[in-house]
């Protein structure tokens, strides 16, 4: 399991796991099992998967229930279909009453294997980060999956996990030790600009840090898998050493990863900070790698851009 890149074969060969030595825990499928890998948990231990439907609604009600009873639910779906279409009972039913329910986004943000821009989850993190008892997770590889599906059950209180799809994520350095919600990574050192990613864009980051050394370039990067809540410690560090941040996510830049950045410096210890992630429109249908170009989000493009930032900075 830590070989693999797939964060969806990571998330339901441990869950299958978790709950083959738990009975309380139980796994909420929205007819989606295939494809989020709830089919693991099934095929492991039948009484620990209920299947749903498509009825997201119902399910997270149904998981809330189960959690009012000391059961230990995990409710899976699209993140597009499980933030949108349940949006009302997750907070009336679970945030509210800060239940121990574990919500997880599967083919979040972007990157959805030519599902189409109906799955497209770009607005989730803006939606979950915003309700007062909600915690929330973006794992940078497959096997920070695990590592914070470790953190997350021995948490008692609602969480949402974003799961990409995408399954050609290099591992990032030191994503096998042990996960600390509300902790982010300093991965790499260097000096005026901090770059701070989250999800499936920070291995896409890091490569291009590590291709920025070629040019002579040194820059901070942070990776930072919790984004509600978020390292405050570490960010307000990284803010009064620098002089510019670049934040960079699957997801709207507004009321996102970035905007939460920019909020707590703006509060603490202002400095510029320069948003990368989806501007103010919907995306298109097509391949990943299409649908990261389209957003100037591939990897040789993430390093232009954070170049072309830095040269700008050089002659301030």
């Amino acid at each position: 399991m830590n070989k693999t890149k797939s964060m969806r074969n990571a998330f339901g060969e441990n869950l299958a796991n978790m709950a083959f030595n738990d009975e309380k825990i139980v796994a909420l499928d929205g007819d989606l099992g295939n494809s989020t890998r709830l089919s693991y948990v099934e095929e492991k231990k039948r009484s620990a998967f209920l299947q749903m439907g498509i009825a997201e609604q119902n399910m997270v009600s149904v998981a809330a229930g189960l959690a009012a009873t000391g059961m230990k639910p995990w409710a899976c779906s699209f993140g597009a279909f499980m933030t949108r279409r349940a949006y009302d009972q997750i907070v009336v039913q679970v945030d509210q009453p800060n239940l121990n329910v574990k919500l997880v986004g599967a083919y979040a943000g972007l990157l959805t294997s030519n599902t189409g821009k109906s799955h497209h989850s770009l607005e989730d993190i803006a939606l979950m980060q915003t309700l007062p008892n909600m915690t929330v997770i973006a794992p940078g590889d497959a096997r920070e999956v695990v590592r914070a599906m470790e953190a997350i059950a021995s948490f008692d209180g609602p969480v949402y996990l974003r799961l990409s799809r995408d399954e050609t994520l290099d591992f990032l350095p030191g994503t096998d030790k042990e996960f600390e919600i509300g902790k982010g990574q300093l991965i790499e050192k260097g000096e005026k600009i901090a770059v701070l990613a989250t999800g499936s864009m920070s291995s896409r980051v890091y490569k291009a840090i590590e291709q920025l050394k070629d040019y002579g370039i040194q820059l901070t990067f942070a990776h930072i898998p919790t984004i509600k809540p978020l390292d405050k410690e570490l960010i307000l560090s990284l803010a009064k050493t620098h002089s510019h941040f670049i934040t960079v996510e699957e997801h709207f830049i507004r009321s996102g990863f970035g905007a939460s950045i920019a909020q707590l410096t703006s509060e603490h210890h202002p400095l510029f900070v320069k948003k990368i992630g989806i501007e103010d429109t919907y995306s298109q249908c097509g391949k990943d790698a299409d649908l990261l170009s389209y957003h100037c989000l591939s990897t040789s493009q993430l390093l232009e851009n954070i170049r072309f930032i830095y040269e700008e900075v050089q002659h301030e």
